[in-house]
C-alpha cells in the first residue's frame, strides 16, 4: 500500500487559476491513499471584494486564455460578455465561499462538486457566481436543497464556521509565505510543505508520482 498522502488545497471560487487546477484536484480526490482538504481562502471575499473594471477585465481575460491553453478548461464568450465586460459588477467571492461552507455542513461529500458547479456557472455559462441568487439556484440545480436553504438564511453557526475556515486558510498562507491561490500544501505539522503550483496544470499522473516519491 502506498503511504497515505494528506493535502490541503487553498482556493477561491472566483480565482481563474483555481478553476484551471480543478481537474487535477478532482483527480487527486479519486485516489484512496490521497486525502484532499479544500479550504476557501477568502481572497476575493469581504475586504478582498472590489468593483469590476476594464483594466481588471483585460488582465483576467489574458490570464484566462493562458489557463485554457494549459488545462483545456473552457472560458466562454458568455463569461467574457456577461461578467468581464459588464464593468458595473463586483468581484466578490463572499456568497460562493459561504455556499461551499453550507454544503460542507449539510452534504460534505458533495462540497467539491458544488464548487465545480459554481465555477462552471461562471466560466462556461456566464452566470455571476458572485450573486447570492445565482449561487442559491446553482445549489438547487445540484440537488443541494438543504445547503441552499441554509445559505439563503445563514445562522450563526454557519457564519462562524465560514469565518473560521477562511482564517485558518489565511493563517496557512502566511505560514508558508503564499501570496495567492491556488496553494497546495503537502503534509501536516512542521514537515508540511507547499507543492509547486505549476504541477496542477500538467499531467495529473506526473503530479501524483511526485507526491508519492
Amino acid at each position: 500500500m502506498p503511504t497515505p498522502i494528506q493535502l490541503t488545497y487553498l482556493y477561491d471560487p472566483l480565482c481563474g487559476w483555481c478553476y484551471g487546477a480543478a481537474p487535477a484536484i478532482k483527480t487527486l480526490m479519486q485516489y484512496d491513499d490521497i486525502t484532499v482538504t479544500a479550504q476557501p481562502s477568502g481572497l476575493f471575499a469581504g475586504p478582498g471584494a472590489f468593483a469590476m473594471s476594464a483594466g481588471f477585465a483585460a488582465h483576467a481575460w489574458a490570464a484566462d486564455q493562458r489557463i485554457g491553453q494549459l488545462t483545456g478548461q473552457e472560458f466562454s464568450a458568455a463569461y467574457r460578455e456577461n461578467l468581464l465586460e459588464r464593468t458595473t459588477g463586483m468581484v466578490d467571492s463572499g456568497p460562493a465561499t459561504l455556499a461551499v461552507s453550507a454544503v460542507h455542513l449539510t452534504a460534505p461529500e458533495q462540497e467539491f462538486d458544488a464548487l465545480l458547479a459554481m465555477q462552471r456557472a461562471r466560466y462556461v455559462e456566464g452566470r455571476d457566481n458572485g450573486d447570492a441568487t445565482v449561487i442559491a439556484t446553482v445549489l438547487r440545480e445540484s440537488g443541494l436543497d438543504a445547503a441552499a436553504e441554509r445559505f439563503a438564511d445563514p445562522d450563526a453557526a454557519l457564519l462562524s464556521f465560514n469565518d473560521d475556515r477562511i482564517q485558518a486558510a489565511q493563517a496557512e498562507m502566511r505560514r508558508f509565505g503564499a501570496r495567492g491561490v491556488p496553494t497546495l500544501i503537502l503534509g501536516t505539522g512542521p514537515e508540511a510543505r507547499v507543492v509547486d503550483t505549476n504541477a496542477l496544470y500538467g499531467r495529473p499522473e506526473a503530479l501524483i508520482g511526485a507526491l508519492r516519491a
